[in-house]
């Protein structure tokens, strides 16, 4: 029997080598997706790094806080306003940040991020940052033009959190949040290896790193997510 101008036979073989091709094209266009992720993500903390490079030379090298002034409209953080209510339903101005006037229209989100997970939970009204600012610079505070070794210090880097804590998450139904912050003294790990089992980390010098979890760390409450600790040799900047 001939369809087309072909056999039943040569029909299936080609539907077999078509099968064979997808098969093998899949990984490669999936790995060039992640890859370029990865890649977008590298960019946003390349203009944050520039951006907080300029706001040190203008402030003789001060770092800016992690949070602000709590007002009648919010509380200003690195990131900007967070308003005032319960989360989900605050409001959110990127524009109030201190890095704002370098960054002008702002940084895009992390494209490896999961907003659209029924697993995730917003904190505000709308996505504010998907990046962790790095407790040990705001917290000492450090002067960064006197850093023995930026190179070696994290600035920025992927950041998450497992909540249980607030509706709607619960202890039987954890969520995911965007976490602010990277450090390694609170009771559970921040930072997220969305990047093929890599974070994303910019460090004060302008370097851009992919770190690896620190062994054992996995969130087990929600292992998907790849959430765990960095390593607190890029985090605390020692004596």
């Amino acid at each position: 029997m001939r369809s087309f101008g072909f056999t039943l036979i040569e029909l299936l073989v080609a539907v077999a080598v078509m099968g064979i091709l997808v098969s093998i094209l899949l990984p490669v266009l999936s790995q060039g997706k992640l890859r370029a992720q990865a890649a977008k993500c590298g960019s946003n903390l390349r203009q944050f790094i520039a951006a907080a490079q300029m706001y040190w030379d203008d402030n003789n090298g001060n770092a800016f806080p992690y949070a602000g002034a709590t007002a009648a409209n919010g509380t200003y953080y690195w990131f900007g306003l967070l308003g005032q209510g319960p989360e989900e339903q605050r409001a959110f101005d990127p524009g109030a940040s201190p890095l704002y006037p370098w960054l002008g229209a702002g940084v895009d989100f992390c494209p490896a991020f999961d907003y659209a997970s029924p697993q995730f939970k917003l904190k505000a009204s709308v996505p504010t940052c998907d990046y962790g600012y790095n407790a040990f610079i705001y917290g000492l505070p450090l002067n960064m033009r006197k850093l023995a070794a930026p190179a070696n210090l994290a600035f920025l880097a992927d950041a998450a959190q497992v909540n249980t804590f607030e509706a709607p998450a619960s202890a039987k139904n954890p969520m995911f949040e965007e976490w602010y912050y990277i450090d390694n003294e609170t009771d559970q790990p921040n930072g997220q290896f969305r990047h093929e089992q890599r974070a994303n980390a910019v460090f004060v010098d302008g370097h851009l790193g992919r770190e690896q979890m620190v062994p054992g760390s996995l969130d087990q409450r929600l292992p998907a997510q790849r959430i765990g600790w960095l390593r607190p040799e890029i985090l605390n900047p020692g004596p």
